[in-house]
C-alpha cells in the first residue's frame, strides 16, 4: 500500500483508508462480517479507519477500538468525529459554534471514543462546520487542550455535503491538520478553490463517499430500492436516481476497456496528489480487494482523466440529501 502524509501533522496513511460509516447504519453487513473485513484491510496494508461517534451510536468506535488491538504490531491510524450538539446534519448556519460545540461536549465526547478505541484517538474530527466559527476561540481553545493532554494527535473537519469552501476560513487559521471532503468523479469542485487551500497551508485531505454512495460502484439499476432504515432509501429517491442513472450511462461511454466503474472512480481519486487517502465503506471482503487493488494499478493516463473532467456534477444541498 503506498503511503502518503497527512499534512502538516506528519502522520503517515496508506492511500487506500477504510470508511466504517455503511458498519454503523447501513443494511448488508453483520458484526462477523465487519470484523472479518476489517482484518483483510489491515492484512492488505490499509492503516487508516475513519470512524464516528454517531454511526451506530458509537458502535463503529467500539469495533475498530477492539479489532485493532489484535494487531499491536502494526501502526494503524484512527480518526473519528464529534457529533454536533443538536444532532442535526448538514450544520445549520444559524447556530452559533457554542450551541453545537460547546467545549464541556467535545471534551466529553472525545473522552467517549478515546474509550472505545482504548488509545489515544490519532485524529478527531468535527462531524460538520460553518466556516463563521473559525474565528472561535472556544473550539481553539478546546482543541489545544485536547492535544496538549495527549487526548489526540491531530484534528480536522468534516465538511458538509456538496460545501467544500465552507471551511477555507478554518484552514486559514493554521490550526487544522485535515478535512473531510466529498470528491469523486462527479463531485469534482474541491479542486477549484479547497485543495489549493490545503496546498497552501498543508492541510491534508481525507476523500470520502469516493463511489457516491454506491453509485459508482457499478451495481445501481432503475429496480434498485434500499430498506426504509438505509440511509440510502432517502439518497436515492426517484428524483435523484433517475438523475444519477442518466450521468451513470453518460459516463459509460468514456470508459477504458476492461476498466470496471468502482476501478475508474478510485483511480480518479488516487490520481489527485492533494488527496492524501480515500475512505470507501468496505463492509465486505470482495470491497476490499478491489479498492486494494485499485492502489497497486495507480494513477489514470492523463488523457482518460482529460476526458472524465467532462462528467463533473455540480450539486447543492437538498432536503432529500
Amino acid at each position: 500500500m503506498k503511503q502518503r502524509v497527512l499534512g502538516k501533522c506528519g502522520i503517515m496513511v496508506g492511500e487506500i483508508g477504510h470508511g466504517l460509516w455503511g458498519m454503523g447504519g447501513w443494511t448488508g453487513s453483520d458484526d462477523a462480517t465487519n470484523r472479518a473485513a476489517i482484518r483483510l484491510s489491515i492484512a492488505g496494508g490499509v492503516t487508516f479507519f475513519d470512524s464516528a461517534a454517531a454511526y451506530g451510536d458509537g458502535y463503529s468506535d467500539g469495533l475498530i477500538g477492539e479489532v485493532a488491538a489484535e494487531f499491536p504490531g502494526k501502526t494503524l491510524v484512527l480518526a473519528s468525529k464529534i457529533p454536533p450538539a443538536d444532532g442535526r446534519w448538514p450544520s445549520n448556519p444559524g447556530k452559533t459554534l457554542h450551541e453545537i460545540f460547546p467545549r464541556k461536549h467535545v471534551l466529553g465526547c472525545a473522552e467517549a471514543i478515546r474509550a472505545a478505541f482504548k488509545r489515544p484517538i490519532d485524529l478527531l474530527q468535527f462531524h460538520v462546520w460553518e466556516d463563521a466559527w473559525a474565528r472561535d476561540a472556544e473550539w481553539q481553545d478546546t482543541v489545544a487542550e485536547l492535544k496538549s493532554n495527549g487526548t489526540i494527535r491531530a484534528f480536522g473537519l468534516s465538511l458538509n455535503r456538496w460545501q467544500p469552501e465552507n471551511g477555507i476560513a478554518a484552514i486559514e487559521t493554521g490550526l487544522i491538520d485535515s478535512v473531510q471532503v466529498i470528491y469523486n468523479l462527479f463531485d469534482q469542485a474541491p479542486e477549484d478553490a479547497l485543495f489549493p487551500a490545503c496546498r497552501k497551508h498543508r492541510v491534508g485531505v481525507i476523500a470520502r463517499v469516493p463511489l457516491d454512495e454506491g453509485s459508482l460502484g457499478g451495481k445501481l439499476t432503475a429496480d434498485t430500492v434500499f430498506p426504509p432504515n438505509d440511509w440510502r432509501s432517502g439518497y436515492f429517491k426517484p428524483r435523484n436516481l433517475k438523475r444519477t442513472l442518466e450521468r451513470l450511462d453518460a459516463l459509460k461511454t468514456d470508459m477504458p476497456e476492461g476498466m470496471s466503474l468502482s476501478e475508474l472512480a478510485m483511480r480518479f481519486i488516487l490520481s489527485e496528489p492533494t488527496v492524501t487517502t480515500i475512505i470507501p465503506g468496505m463492509r465486505k471482503a470482495e470491497h476490499v480487494a478491489a479498492n486494494i487493488a485499485a492502489s497497486d494499478h495507480g494513477h489514470l493516463p492523463a488523457d482518460v482523466i482529460a476526458k472524465l473532467r467532462a462528467h463533473r456534477w455540480d450539486r447543492t444541498p437538498q432536503e432529500w440529501r
